[in-house]
């Protein structure tokens, strides 16, 4: 079992299912294929994005690592910064496509596909400051 922020425990399968069913929903969202997806989750095989697929469809547990949880978490977090600093859905998954003068002219997508979990970190932090946290 895992604790959540609110004492509330969770089983890891069903924590690793509902973060990886959002990955996919959100990478889906933003238009990246299976390749990118790999990256940002820091996992190597094209099977596992398919298993997670799959296993989402199916309400299914899925076993994540610290690593690739985290960087789900971070993914998430992005994803949550741009719904509140952005009024409308299309510019959500728009933003993380334009290139931004603070992450040296190339896109926030570029970034986080440099592959490092202080990638995902960096531009999260960004987006919190953008909204003044």
């Amino acid at each position: 079992m895992i604790q959540t922020a609110n004492n509330t425990a969770i089983e890891p399968g069903r924590l690793g299912q509902v973060a990886a069913k959002l990955f996919l929903n959100i990478t889906e969202e933003w238009g990246l294929t299976d390749e990118q997806r790999l990256i940002l989750a820091g996992v190597s095989s094209r099977s596992t994005i398919a298993n997670w697929k799959r296993k989402s469809m199916a309400k299914e547990p899925i076993h994540l690592s610290r690593d690739t949880l985290e960087r789900l978490s971070y993914i998430s977090g992005i994803y949550k910064a741009l719904q509140i600093l952005l009024p409308l859905p299309e510019q959500w998954a728009q933003w993380v496509h334009k290139p931004n003068k603070v992450f040296g002219g190339q896109t926030a997508l570029d970034k986080m596909l440099a592959g490092n979990v202080l990638d995902l970190a960096d531009v999260r932090r960004y987006l919190d400051a953008q909204r003044g946290r």
